[in-house]
């Protein structure tokens, strides 16, 4: 099979104090389409809560441009936990802190530490309608 080239987009990228000592978003193969995202917090999700984990990040996404929030699969399956607002966007204008929504859709606390993978990133380009 024939392998394609890759394309890249470059994304300016602040780090935050809370955010310092972590890796920044990296993809875990060569294949991979999204960008693992640490959690810059400690914290724990009751069953049915919801809460937005920080990741210490800011980001100046490129004019035509988004990033989409995912979820992991394995904490969806293994723990009922996952990104409610599927996928979440970032818009290009936006600079506050990357944070994720979470909801713990599972039946025990779960528990968030920093530097944990919690969604992942991946930024398509945008299409907008005209009326």
């Amino acid at each position: 099979m024939e392998q394609r080239k890759t394309d890249q987009v470059g994304v300016e990228l602040k780090r935050l104090p809370h955010g310092e000592g972590l890796k920044l978003p990296h993809y875990a193969t060569d294949g991979a389409a999204g960008m693992d995202v640490l959690s810059a917090e400690d914290v724990t999700i009751t069953p049915g809560a919801r809460h937005a984990v920080a990741t210490g990040l800011s980001l100046a996404i490129p004019q035509g441009f988004e990033i989409q929030v995912r979820p992991r699969s394995g904490l969806a399956l293994k723990h009922g936990i996952t990104v409610p607002n599927t996928p979440g966007t970032i818009d290009s204008d936006y600079r506050g802190e990357l944070k994720v929504i979470m909801i713990n859709h599972g039946t025990e606390p779960f528990a968030i530490s920093r530097g944990d993978r919690v969604a992942q990133l991946v930024p398509p380009p945008v299409t907008q309608a005209r009326w």
